[in-house]
């Protein structure tokens, strides 16, 4: 199938329209018009080759919201027309017992994710959403509600099931007691989701200059980190925080913060921490851990979660040719909102 994306081509360069093929249909493939993408901070990061040599040019995006188009012969869950979306992964073994246990993103072997990685049978490097198309296996694709909106569904696939994973992992409930390091655009559905859980939410911040922000959505205020008097005063005062900062920076102002037994966990930043005090650890049993997307089951569970309760990212709708100046953007700083492409501006003819 003949397609258009935008792909960088090296770390240093911009974006600019590819013509590609994607794959003749396999019989478990479902073939996808991309109406909408969003955009991740870890694609600049990937473009930019942050993270390591990249097998360029490269077509990233992974948060992808589209249509059927067609469907392979042995395709059971999925027909033409249907609305549908794809998540940070597009493969994995099937086989191990992390894939068994429906945590593919932990296969022993590996998972496949949806842009600068060899397709597990064809070799060939999987391109991503900022693209017109799509065919993926029939596993890893996910169903919309017809309820929801299309236009603001897409960082839910990335922004929403990286903090609803741990949310849900670490058992959160009615009464408790979260704090979101962070309000961009982890940090913002971090804190949707986990009021929609019933739990006390609270952001912390280097300042408080958007604490009507978050308390427009659903936090109960900001805990300023800058305030070492407020900082002592709070504690021991939460059971659980996220940490959603995407650069390198000190998690031993915040382990304190956690009452015993409590969790830190990390899922905005990839790379070296500062040095690790193991003082408030171990008087309190506290623990620091990392968490890393989710499986398909639970991504399709957080879809119909945002379904039900009616949680939606904080979007800006941008066109396909402005993805440089979004790019540009984030560089400044973790925004408080995502960017979606609409896909209706990118013709492949």
């Amino acid at each position: 199938m003949k397609t258009l994306g935008y792909a960088a081509h090296s770390a240093d360069s911009d974006l600019v329209p590819y013509h590609f093929e994607r794959r003749e249909l396999r019989p478990n493939d479902v073939a996808i018009e991309i109406l909408y993408s969003g955009v991740c901070h870890s694609d600049l990061h990937t473009v930019n080759g942050d993270w390591g040599d990249q097998p360029y040019p490269l077509v990233p995006g992974h948060e992808i919201v589209g249509k059927v188009l067609s469907v392979g012969s042995d395709v059971k869950n999925y027909k033409v027309g249907d609305q549908v979306a794809v998540g940070c992964m597009v493969d994995s073994c099937q086989k191990c017992d992390q894939c068994h246990n429906h945590e593919e993103q932990f296969c022993r072997h590996g998972m496949t994710p949806t842009y600068g990685a060899p397709d597990r049978q064809s070799g060939e490097i999987t391109q991503g959403g900022y693209s017109k198309h799509i065919v993926v296996r029939e596993e890893f694709v996910l169903s919309i509600p017809e309820s929801m909106d299309l236009s603001r569904t897409a960082p839910i696939l990335c922004a929403g099931i990286t903090t609803y994973s741990p949310l849900r992992h670490w058992g959160v409930k009615e009464g408790s007691r979260v704090g979101v390091v962070g309000l961009g655009g982890l940090g913002h559905m971090a804190v949707k989701l986990a009021v929609a859980m019933g739990a006390e939410v609270t952001v912390i911040s280097r300042s408080k200059s958007k604490e009507e922000e978050a308390k427009a959505l659903g936090a109960k205020g900001i805990l300023a980190s800058s305030d070492a008097d407020e900082m002592q005063a709070n504690g021991a005062a939460f059971d659980l925080i996220i940490d959603t900062v995407p650069v390198k920076h000190d998690v031993n102002v915040y382990t304190p913060l956690l009452d015993v037994n409590g969790s830190l966990v990390i899922v905005g930043q990839v790379g070296p921490l500062e040095e690790l005090m193991s003082v408030p650890l171990v008087f309190n049993r506290r623990s620091v851990a990392g968490s890393l997307i989710g499986g398909i089951k639970e991504t399709q569970e957080v879809i119909d979660f945002c379904a039900k309760h009616d949680i939606y990212p904080e979007c800006e709708m941008i066109k396909m040719d402005g993805i440089n100046g979004a790019f540009e953007r984030l560089a400044q700083g973790d925004l408080a909102h995502r960017f979606v492409i609409d896909m209706s501006s990118l013709s492949v003819d």
